[in-house]
């Protein structure tokens, strides 16, 4: 994997941050300025990082709603384009695409036709993302497919629905998930965050805070995830994790997207890390 070091577009992380946060908050803008300074290696994991967005916005769109992500790499037109030719999509989401739009073709063979199509896509994404490059992203989509995991398992446990139906991917997490009776599905000792999910699924009826309960999560591992990286590769899919936790507040409430971004510009302090370093 390219080693490269990216000292001045770290340092400039936060500028481009505070920009936004006084033009108005723009996600796609910070991206972009990322993706023009880094290596065409690097560009393909960032791209692959925001290939969940794609996922979410197929599956939209193959369902016939109207629902987009911007923070995907593709517009609504270009996915519609995609999902006849599927060409410029990772290989194993390319090869879900192909084959439940032709179930009796090639591609079809190699999977089960009768999961439905957006589970199929995902497990896809989260396979290509077990070969990545980076070590960031190989280890962030690992968690993050386990809390979505956990998330939904506790969800329809509550609902007396079958977890084995909601879980995605395959393991000795997801195993425990679907088979355990358990209050913490037997993985206390192995998700230290466990049951701070159960918690907020649980007890929270009030939908925003449980989503701010389960973001303040992933933000916390994002951070975790790059403690020992300072100017790589590795350091800015962190940073955009948690850009992308900033961009979803900021639409769904202002005040705490501002909030996570003051904590986002708290921590992008360009002579600390050099120190750190």
């Amino acid at each position: 994997m390219s080693r490269t070091e990216y000292y001045s577009l770290v340092a400039g992380l936060r500028e481009y941050a505070l920009d936004a946060d006084t033009k108005g908050f723009d996600a796609r803008a910070i991206i972009a300025e990322i993706l023009e300074n880094v290596s065409r290696a690097d560009a393909r994991q960032v791209r692959l990082l925001y290939g969940y967005y794609d996922c979410e916005n197929l599956i939209s769109l193959r369902n016939g709603r109207t629902a987009h992500n911007s923070l995907g790499n593709f517009t609504r037109e270009e996915l519609e384009q995609q999902l006849r030719d599927p060409r410029r999509l990772p290989p194993l989401v390319a090869r879900v695409i192909r084959a439940y739009a032709d179930p009796e073709g090639e591609d079809a063979e190699e999977l089960d036709m009768n999961r439905p199509f957006e589970k199929t896509l995902m497990e896809a994404y989260y396979r290509q993302c077990d070969g990545a490059e980076s070590r960031f992203l190989r280890e962030w989509s690992l968690f993050d497919r386990t809390l979505r995991n956990v998330a939904a398992a506790v969800t329809a446990r509550a609902a007396g629905r079958p977890v084995e139906e909601t879980v995605v991917g395959d393991g000795d997490v997801v195993e425990q998930l679907s088979r355990s009776s358990a209050a913490d599905f037997g993985l206390r000792g192995e998700l230290p965050y466990i049951d701070a999910v159960i918690a907020a699924v649980n007890d929270e009826a009030n939908l925003l805070e449980k989503e701010h309960k389960i973001d303040l999560i992933r933000w916390n591992e994002a951070e975790e995830l790059a403690t020992f990286d300072y100017f790589n590769i590795n350091t800015i899919l962190s940073y955009l994790v948690r850009i992308n936790i900033v961009a979803r507040w900021t639409r769904l409430d202002e005040k705490r997207g501002r909030e996570m971004l003051g904590r986002l510009l708290a921590q992008l302090d360009g002579k600390e890390l050099i120190n750190k370093q």
